[in-house]
């Protein structure tokens, strides 16, 4: 017989419910603010996330905090999908590009950040060491395996994704200007001069 002073196992499931609303949360304000920027209204993102305004705020009591929150879910959601990525993808250079396509969706809201930290530059800077250290290895491991060692030797995860960062200044801002296009390109440049031997494309066709 069950001992009614015994706590019920219901704390540890509404735990996990918890997790899984802000998981909602998180993934309905990062998809508002790819396409409004993190100054988009709450009310958009409660609308995304089929929730209240109420909501919103119980778990993230200020914008800054949602801002943080959405960051850091996107770190840890690009880190996870590498290695996943590597292996569900029929080839190296496919994992790289979709991996890029959502890291190029993600500098959306880096981009935001500074202003919405505001005066918490040291909170800000955590964020972006925490970047680093998540996402590079990540990084680095696509690109050896869609270029090899030779590739890799040319190129590094930091750099790639610096370089991407920076196409993705102002995106947004002008409608004749597509970042993601351009991103594209450059990994296309990338992937046409480096097979996963060493050879470049252009030689190993050319033995055929």
């Amino acid at each position: 017989m069950t001992d009614p002073n015994t706590p019920a196992a219901a704390p540890r499931g509404k735990r996990t419910d918890a997790r899984r609303n802000e998981r909602v949360l998180l993934d309905a304000a990062a998809a508002v603010f790819v396409t409004r920027g993190v100054d988009a209204p709450v009310r958009l993102i409660a609308a995304e996330a089929g929730v209240g305004m109420g909501t919103i705020y119980r778990h993230f009591p200020t914008r800054p905090a949602l801002i943080a929150a959405v960051y850091r879910h996107q770190v840890e959601a690009l880190a996870e999908a590498g290695p996943t990525l590597l292996r569900e993808a029929a080839e190296p250079s496919a994992a790289l590009r979709r991996w890029v396509a959502g890291f190029v969706d993600f500098l959306v809201t880096k981009h935001g950040l500074a202003g919405a930290m505001g005066a918490d530059a040291d909170g800000a800077d955590a964020l972006h060491r925490y970047f680093l250290d998540q996402l590079v290895p990540v990084c680095d491991t696509l690109l050896h395996a869609a270029l090899g060692d030779t590739g890799t030797e040319r190129i590094s995860g930091f750099m790639l994704m610096r370089g991407i960062g920076n196409l993705c200044i102002g995106a947004g801002n002008d409608a004749r200007y597509d970042a993601g296009r351009l991103v594209d390109l450059l990994v296309t440049g990338l992937l046409a001069t480096e097979q996963p031997s060493g050879r470049s494309r252009s030689a190993g066709n050319a033995a055929h």
